[in-house]
């Protein structure tokens, strides 16, 4: 019997996660502990975006250190993440079957949207990872309908996951636990009511959202959940969005994560 991967979408944070004892760190540590591991890995991370739709393909993929000015301690972290070649023959035969074009990158690693939060849900890097990127000048109904193409492999016990923020305003942070601004809430509470109705036009519409300016000045860090989203509608009209994480990190970094499940 096949297990069913509900797709997922993490905010990934700031790239300290991986050292920080936060509330959204300790979820995504315990996150799997009582779940089934998938047997692949294919996650969209919002800090890899390219010309044209591009799929890793390296046999092991390299921990991407794309920031500055942390401590120390984050630049010694290393992630051993691997490939599989089997995961990524799935991944082609499902982009053939949207009738895109897929660069393949034998030289990508990971950057931290995908392997911060990876390396507390999997820390032994056991898993087959692939990453796909975001393409630049694609609409938000056509990422939605990319994860839809990837809806099938969920039924193959192969996490489809989207990594982003739910809010991601830098010009606005605070200390770590301060209390989010109302425009920050505001804009979870619509993220949230939107998923929860299965609104996808109005999801796919987020920049006319109240608040929406604010709570991302560049729509990187949102577009994964609407493919994160895409790919759970495929599967039976049973399957909801369930919010899993709630929290805040320095402020005005929205740490929300959501599953794609059959409803219960």
């Amino acid at each position: 019997m096949s297990i069913f991967q509900p797709p997922l979408f993490v905010s990934h944070g700031a790239p300290d996660l991986v050292l920080a004892d936060i509330p959204a760190a300790r979820f995504l540590r315990t996150l799997f502990k009582e779940r089934p591991h998938p047997e692949g890995i294919v996650i969209v991370s919002a800090h890899w975006q390219s010309r044209e739709l591009a799929v890793t393909t390296s046999s092991k993929l390299g921990t991407i250190y794309d920031f500055s000015r942390f401590a120390r301690d984050l630049y010694e972290i290393s992630y051993p993440a691997k490939s599989s070649a089997w995961l990524g023959a799935k991944i082609k035969d499902q982009i053939k079957g949207a009738d895109l074009t897929l660069r393949e990158d034998q030289r990508r690693g990971l950057d931290h949207g995908a392997w911060a939060p990876l390396c507390l849900m999997f820390p032994d890097a056991s898993i087959p990872i692939v990453q796909l990127s975001l393409k630049r000048g694609m609409s938000a109904v056509e990422l939605f309908e990319l994860g839809q193409q990837f809806s099938p492999l969920a039924d193959e016990n192969i996490l489809i996951m989207g990594s982003g923020a739910s809010v991601h305003n830098l010009w606005s942070l605070g200390r770590e636990g301060s209390k989010a601004p109302q425009w920050a809430e505001g804009f979870e509470a619509w993220t949230n009511k939107v998923l929860n109705n299965r609104d996808w036009r109005a999801l796919c519409r987020f920049n006319e959202a109240e608040f929406w300016a604010q709570a991302h000045p560049t729509p990187e860090h949102f577009l994964p959940l609407i493919f994160s989203a895409g790919a759970g509608q495929l599967q039976s009209k049973g399957v909801i969005a369930r919010r899993l994480h709630h929290s805040f990190s320095y402020g005005s970094i929205g740490m929300s994560s959501w599953e794609f499940a059959h409803a219960t």
